[in-house]
């Protein structure tokens, strides 16, 4: 009788203490204080505390489910539970696949709080055992140079491979297993900035399918007119550097001068991962338009030297930041080179989606760059001495009526050049499409003014593109020169604005 008093009251208690925050926040959101203003009838100042979200721990300890949590505590248990038997170490493989699979089929019916539920059990209660990590690399540390040492790594190696690893493995055991985590990962990126718990299994999944979606792994299979009409139309519907307008672009696209090839992988046989587009030609390219014009004859193939990588698209969001090894683009180099012996040059004409949103936090400093002549240049041409980075920035409105000899239009190609040269984030390009190519071994070859006049090449980076170089014999060398926080460009910064 006692213990059931005391359950109710505790209970009460909690319920009381929730019951201001449920009333302002809903239960949900961080710690903060709601503060009631005092008047002069000396009214005291009440404070409330928003309660901060309950871990898994709290929550599977507790009786009651609070504010706008998902699943209630005895669901919570049971879904761990269910999640627990997958990797029971007395499971087999096949076994623990069959019981993942029951799981993604809850999960297919589950409503989106109960996936993050889920999520975060994945996070919190299948992390990797810290003491256990502590002493297996205590043991190595004191193991280094010894005969021991060897061992000493294995334990190590052990200690770092956590539960959740071995539970999103068995999750691909089962045939449709792959595409569950893919998606669930889709569906989990999103969510990483407002909810910074869900960062340790978004980095398991990034780093298993970095393992998994190895190049090595992948099958390149060409696309052309005749290949199924499903698969074509997963060509237009991932297509993300410049859209397909129509049947007649799509075409354009499949021509005997073009190649268009899909990564494959063998646990999603039908789901293209990678779409590469490449137009065969006889010297770089220096603008889109050409490429996509659906009227041009095709080129004549005797005479192409030059393949140009003119669209590559990642079709699933769940496999961001996945890079596919850095042999993708020698995998399709060698398969051009095998039908096309002439060609000599490969090269991309690409865009540039993060210049502009750049620009227009750092124009400033850019500007202070500029030794008095050129300010007083620049300061003219946009009507303002000195120029202001607002001047600046208006003078771009309409980057296609700049001539050649236009201050604004140099300005505008150094800042281009200096982005992609020399704005670096811990170690890496800033720009993704720049991280991608210079991270395969490229390097910086030439930057193309009015490069992509679209709409979207406009947004992006005032319609400015650039080519980024294959050179065979030279990619380990441009690797390790990124590696050193150097990028691999051609000539150097000042020679890409000369065009």
């Amino acid at each position: 009788m006692n213990s059931t008093a005391e359950w109710i009251s505790r209970s009460v208690s909690r319920l009381r203490a929730a019951a201001p925050a449920a009333a302002k926040e809903g239960g949900k959101g961080p710690e903060k204080q709601v503060r009631t203003s005092t008047d002069k009838s000396g009214v005291t100042d009440v404070v409330a505390k928003v309660a901060v979200p309950r871990s898994t721990h709290e929550r599977l300890q507790a009786t009651l489910r609070r504010g706008q949590e998902a699943l209630s505590p005895r669901a919570l248990r049971r879904l761990l539970t269910d999640l627990q038997e997958v990797v029971a170490p007395q499971v087999s493989e096949l076994e623990g696949g069959r019981r993942a699979q029951a799981v993604a089929e809850w999960y297919a019916t589950a409503e989106a709080e109960e996936r993050r539920d889920m999520w975060l059990l994945l996070c919190e209660q299948f992390a990797p055992d810290a003491t256990q990590f502590k002493s297996a690399r205590q043991r190595y540390e004191a193991a280094a140079g010894t005969a021991e040492e060897g061992q000493a790594e294995i334990s190590l190696r052990r200690a770092l491979v956590s539960p959740r690893t071995r539970l999103l493995q068995r999750f691909a055991v089962f045939p449709e297993g792959m595409r569950f985590l893919v998606d669930m990962r889709a569906e989990l990126l999103p969510l990483l900035k407002s909810d910074k718990r869900l960062l340790a299994l978004d980095a398991e999944l990034e780093h298993l399918f970095s393992t998994w979606f190895d190049v090595a792994f992948l099958e390149l299979r060409r696309l052309s007119w005749d290949s199924p009409a499903s698969l074509i139309e997963k060509l237009i519907k991932y297509e993300a550097v410049h859209d397909i307008r129509s049947w007649a672009d799509l075409k354009n696209r499949l021509d005997s001068d073009r190649r268009c090839y899909g990564f494959f992988h063998p646990r999603l046989p039908n789901e293209p991962l990678i779409f590469v587009e490449v137009a065969l030609v006889d010297k770089i390219s220096s603008s889109i338009t050409p490429l996509l014009d659906e009227a041009a004859a095709p080129a004549d193939l005797a005479k192409a030297t030059t393949a140009i990588f003119y669209s590559i698209s990642n079709t699933q969001t769940g496999l961001r930041g996945v890079s596919f090894g850095d042999s993708l683009i020698k995998h399709v180099v060698e398969t051009l080179t095998q039908e096309f012996p002439r060609l000599r040059t490969f090269a991309t004409l690409s865009p540039i989606p993060g210049f502009r949103a750049w620009l227009g936090k750092h124009a400033g400093a850019m500007l202070e760059r500029l030794d008095d002549k050129r300010r007083s240049e620049l300061g003219r041409a946009v009507g303002f001495e000195p120029p202001q980075p607002t001047h600046f920035l208006a003078a771009l409105d309409k980057p296609l009526e700049l001539d050649a000899k236009s201050p604004v239009r140099q300005m505008l190609l150094e800042c281009a050049a200096y982005y992609l040269g020399r704005e670096m984030q811990e170690g890496k390009p800033v720009d993704a499409v720049a991280r991608f190519h210079l991270g395969n071994g490229a390097r910086v070859e030439r930057l193309n003014w009015a490069g992509d006049p679209s709409a979207k090449g406009l947004k992006q980076s005032y319609g400015v593109m650039v080519n980024y170089l294959y050179d065979l014999k030279r990619i380990d060398k441009h690797r390790g020169l990124l590696a050193q926080g150097k990028v691999p460009v051609s000539g150097d910064i000042d020679s890409l604005c000369r065009n």
